[in-house]
């Protein structure tokens, strides 16, 4: 697969963007997890650069994460973080920014591509919690109680939110993605 230089400026700039609003965070008192933006700069990725560009660019925020520099929430960093209790959510975002990425390419219905960024949340909550439950060796249940129920309503209105945005932005960064050909 070859990228053309300005598809890759885009996936760096949008693996940069969702290094910063993974440092939004909020600590939730009743769990560990942080609430962060990443799911709101994930379904923005998605929307905006689409399938195999959304992919690339939140894998390389996964690398960059991955040898150290500290990108993820909180500022951490690390295969540690990865391969942790909260990794799966993390690995999982690639797949959630391919996911609305496709959709978004091939619907231009707003009620198709939230659908499809609802599918895009729910892997990622599905690698998350699976991830979760195997490390600490909570229940299923337990897991989705303590990952996944503080963000539902929270992750919803990110979702709206990155529609919104992503349908803006999109059709300018559309328009000069297809000056590069």
């Amino acid at each position: 697969m070859k990228l053309k230089t300005k598809e890759l400026i885009f996936c760096s700039i949008f693996a940069a963007l969702t290094s910063i609003l993974a440092q939004v965070s909020i600590p939730l008192p009743i769990t560990t997890v942080p609430l962060t933006l990443q799911i709101f700069a994930v379904s923005i990725t998605g929307l905006i650069l689409g399938s195999k560009c959304g992919f690339i660019s939140i894998l390389i925020y996964l690398l960059i994460g991955s040898i150290g520099i500290p990108v993820f929430a909180n500022f951490s960093g690390g295969v540690a973080v990865l391969f942790g209790p909260t990794g799966g959510y993390l690995l999982g975002l690639p797949i959630m920014a391919f996911i609305i990425g496709y959709i978004r390419e091939k619907s231009s219905s707003p009620f198709i591509v939230i659908i499809g960024m609802l599918l895009g949340l729910i892997l990622d909550y599905t690698t998350g919690t699976l991830m979760f439950a195997t490390i600490t060796g909570n229940t299923i249940y337990q897991s989705i109680i303590y990952c996944v129920v503080p963000f539902i309503v929270l992750d919803l209105m990110k979702i709206v939110l990155a529609y919104i945005v992503g349908s803006t932005v999109s059709k300018r960064v559309s328009s000069l993605l297809k000056l590069a050909n």
